[in-house]
């Protein structure tokens, strides 16, 4: 059985080593110009040559993210990019535009293209005249189900391999082609710079009676109309990867590092149990349980068993919800004093139960007992964000493991 993709997302250089170092087979990342993600820290050239080469020396893939739906005025720059991006060991670019495409196609022939849900591809024509001018792999649009996608594949070449999104974060908008952004705030949503109007509280005005708003009370907090609940089908893992799929896609290029670690471990572990025996696979809870301790909305399957419906929408806040706080990352450990050195990232103190992950398991816990900051001095607590201290650790860790805990009520 051809072994499925596991892609994630890798906002900048770190989060791409976490990605892989956790279990990803392939990463997406974005330059500073031409990618949907405006605000993401995004990569330098020299980023991207550094993060290829990790990527590669595991045998992993990075794409890089051509999206944008450009206007007359990004074109100037498009061909110049391309060229600089052409001997950069890129597997792969993704994007959406016909014009993208013709200007890879002549400055960058060599080049893997992959075509971006910002195409809404829905159908397997559409996706054979994709294939003839040269796309290797269509990303579908969210807005299928699995009967679809089977739908696709059977009628489409077998060289055409096929993508879709199987956890993050939904868009209102027909596969992300969103305007409101635009008329509201100015911010081009489909040229990376989206401010998630979406996700914003509105009110109800008749258009005879211009000058009354009404408010929409779904609770006593009020509505968001348009908020849609994040995607995640961790239950759903031997459907998607007997669906026909070439590669199932992680959103969340502006997530953390903890919450890509974290997503991208629990879906390995799902993928790799159902190939370990696929005749006797059992779905365990735990991958879910996992999957809540990072920052995320309510959840939904989207619309690979049907058309979502008024449940798969959220009416009393556009807020996250934060379970767990990311504390810090293990920078080394002494196997003889049993002290690890981390680099803190949010307050903890003495006395706090803390879990600890890693890409081989799931969590091992331990209450902090001691706490030494950079000039050798045993503190109670570790206030300042990136500070470098020392704990004693009661299981041996490596770098690039984490340290988390539960808020406090």
């Amino acid at each position: 059985m051809k072994r499925i993709e596991l892609l994630a997302p890798a906002g900048d250089l770190q989060k791409l080593k976490f990605a892989i170092l956790y279990g990803a087979d392939a990463v997406y990342i974005g330059g500073q110009v031409f990618g949907l993600r405006a605000a993401a820290k995004n990569f330098s050239f020299e980023d991207m040559k550094e993060g290829i080469a990790f990527a590669h020396e595991r045998g992993k893939k990075v794409f890089l993210t051509l999206n944008i739906i450009p206007h007359n005025e990004d074109i100037h720059y498009l061909e110049e990019y391309i060229g600089q991006i052409k001997d950069l060991d890129l597997d792969a670019v993704i994007l959406s535009d016909p014009g993208t495409l013709m200007f890879v196609k002549k400055y960058a022939p060599n080049l893997e293209v992959h075509l971006s849900t910002q195409a809404n591809n829905t159908n397997y024509m559409s996706a054979t005249f994709w294939h003839e001018q040269g796309v290797k792999r269509v990303i579908l649009a969210r807005e299928l189900s699995f009967s679809e996608i089977a739908e696709i594949r059977k009628n489409t070449p077998m060289t055409l391999e096929l993508e879709a999104f199987m956890h993050g974060a939904m868009c209102i908008s027909y596969s992300g082609r969103c305007l409101i952004s635009n008329y509201m705030t100015g911010r081009d949503a489909n040229r990376g710079a989206c401010a998630q109007p979406c996700r914003w509280e509105y009110n109800l005005v008749e258009k005879t009676r211009p000058d009354e708003s009404y408010p929409v009370v779904e609770t006593e907090d009020g509505t968001f109309f348009f908020n849609s609940k994040d995607l995640c089908t961790i239950n759903m893992v031997p459907e998607l990867i007997v669906s026909g799929l070439d590669s199932l896609k992680i959103e969340g290029r502006m997530k953390s590092v903890y919450y890509v670690a974290n997503v991208v471990r629990a879906y390995r572990k799902a993928i790799d149990t159902f190939y370990a025996d696929p005749d006797n696979y059992e779905y365990d809870p735990e991958w879910f349980d996992e999957i809540k301790k990072a920052s995320h909305r309510e959840f939904t399957n989207g619309f690979y068993t049907g058309k979502p419906d008024h449940n798969s929408q959220l009416y009393g806040s556009s807020a996250y919800i934060r379970s767990y706080d990311f504390i810090g990352v293990v920078e080394s450990y002494d196997e003889k004093t049993k002290i690890a050195t981390v680099e803190q990232r949010n307050n903890f103190k003495v006395g706090d139960k803390v879990e600890i992950i890693g890409p081989d398991y799931f969590y091992a816990e331990q209450v902090i007992e001691e706490i030494i900051n950079s000039n050798d001095e045993s503190v109670k607590v570790a206030p300042h964000a990136q500070q470098i201290i020392r704990i004693p650790m009661d299981v041996p860790v490596e770098p690039y493991y984490i340290l988390r805990k539960a808020k406090e009520n």
